[in-house]
C-alpha cells in the first residue's frame, strides 16, 4: 500500500495514542509525554520547537509518526524525540520513511546531526537493531538513567561533514 508523509493534523491525536498503547512498550506517563508534545506543537507548529510528522495510506490512515526538533544550545544538533509505527505496519519500510523524511528535514535546516535516546532493555532490542540498520551509532550510554538496571542508550548519526 502507498503511504505519504504530512504534518500531524489534530485528528490523528486519538490514533496516536492508540499506537503508543498497542506498541505495548511505553509506560503510561511515557505517552502522555507524547500527547504533551503532540498538543505543543498542535499549539503553534510555526513556533513550536518540535515539528511533527504522520506517516499515511490512501485512505488517510496513520501508520507511524515522528517529532523531531533542534536541540537548544546546539549549532546543528537536532533530537528524534519520537518515532513510533503501528505494529501491523512495522517491518513495511514505514519506519525507515519516516526517519529518512526527518533526517531530510534535519538537513533541510542546516543541522548536522541527529541524535536519538533510547533504552537498554530487551524490549527495545528491535528499536536499537533499527537504528543501526539505519547508520546510526552507538555513541553513549548512562548506566540506570531510566530506572536500575534500564540505561540510556543515545544514538547518533552525522548528516554532514563535520
Amino acid at each position: 500500500m502507498k503511504t505519504s508523509i504530512r504534518p500531524l493534523e489534530e485528528n490523528d491525536k486519538d490514533v496516536i495514542r492508540t499506537i503508543l498503547k498497542d506498541a505495548q512498550m511505553f509506560r503510561d506517563d511515557e505517552i502522555e509525554v507524547a500527547i504533551e508534545v503532540i498538543d505543543e506543537y498542535l499549539d503553534d507548529p510555526v513556533e513550536s520547537d518540535y515539528w511533527s510528522y504522520v506517516t499515511v495510506d490512501e485512505r488517510n490512515k496513520v501508520a507511524g509518526f515522528a517529532v523531531i526538533g533542534p536541540n537548544p544550545m546546539t549549532i546543528g544538533t537536532f533530537d528524534l524525540y519520537w518515532i513510533v509505527v503501528d505494529q501491523s505496519r512495522q517491518r513495511k519500510g514505514v519506519g525507515s520513511q519516516l526517519l529518512e523524511f526527518a533526517e531530510e528535514r534535519v538537513i533541510e535546516h542546516k543541522g548536522r546531526l541527529i541524535i536519538a535516546e533510547t533504552s537498554s532493555k530487551p524490549l527495545y532490542l528491535r528499536t536499537r537493531n533499527f537504528y543501526k540498520q539505519q547508520g546510526y551509532s552507538e555513541l553513549a550510554q548512562i548506566h540506570d538513567y531510566y530506572d536500575v538496571g534500564d540505561d540510556l542508550i543515545i544514538f547518533g548519526k552525522y548528516l554532514k561533514e563535520v
